[in-house]
């Protein structure tokens, strides 16, 4: 039962909407883990699948885009992500893709900062710590408010 609970976290984890800002909630009040539990096991999910978009993203482009429907959709991922990712690349250079990642706000997680990474050229080996840094960040962010946020429930119940 715990290691279908594991599976669970890493999966949402995974997915490029929820990423780490459901999945460690998740963990910690639904599922029970402690709060170190749950930042560890997020983080991992979370990191799973950028090691795949940073190094294959652009040998699937290079296929898909043959055909018009997913060139637009990877027009679009592009357009939105240089969008959102681009003044803080300006603004901070390298360090700006570890502020952007780390903010846990819907579309800046490390999808959207795997993606920015590939538009601005950072090499995936480099983009890969850049935006793990920031997935630390955004993973010490909601551990705070997860545990900020039960002991006022606490305290204002009990």
């Amino acid at each position: 039962m715990m290691a279908l609970k594991i599976i669970q976290i890493v999966w949402y984890s995974m997915l490029p909407i929820f990423e780490l800002r459901l999945a460690l909630p998740m963990a910690y009040f639904k599922y029970g883990f402690n709060i170190y539990e749950s930042f560890f096991i997020a983080i991992i999910g979370n990191m799973i699948p950028i090691i795949f978009v940073l190094y294959f993203l652009t040998w699937l482009e290079t296929i898909l885009c043959r055909f018009t429907f997913f060139r637009k959709i990877f027009n679009w991922i592009y357009r939105h992500s240089e969008k959102a990712f681009s003044k803080n690349y300006e603004k901070w250079g390298k360090l700006g893709l570890v502020i952007f990642v780390g903010i846990p706000l819907p579309m800046t997680g490390a999808w959207t900062g795997a993606i920015a990474s590939t538009i601005f050229k950072i090499k995936p080996k480099e983009a890969f710590w850049l935006i793990f840094c920031g997935v630390v960040l955004a993973g010490i962010i909601v551990s705070s408010i997860c545990v900020l946020y039960s002991n006022l429930a606490l305290k204002w119940f009990f």
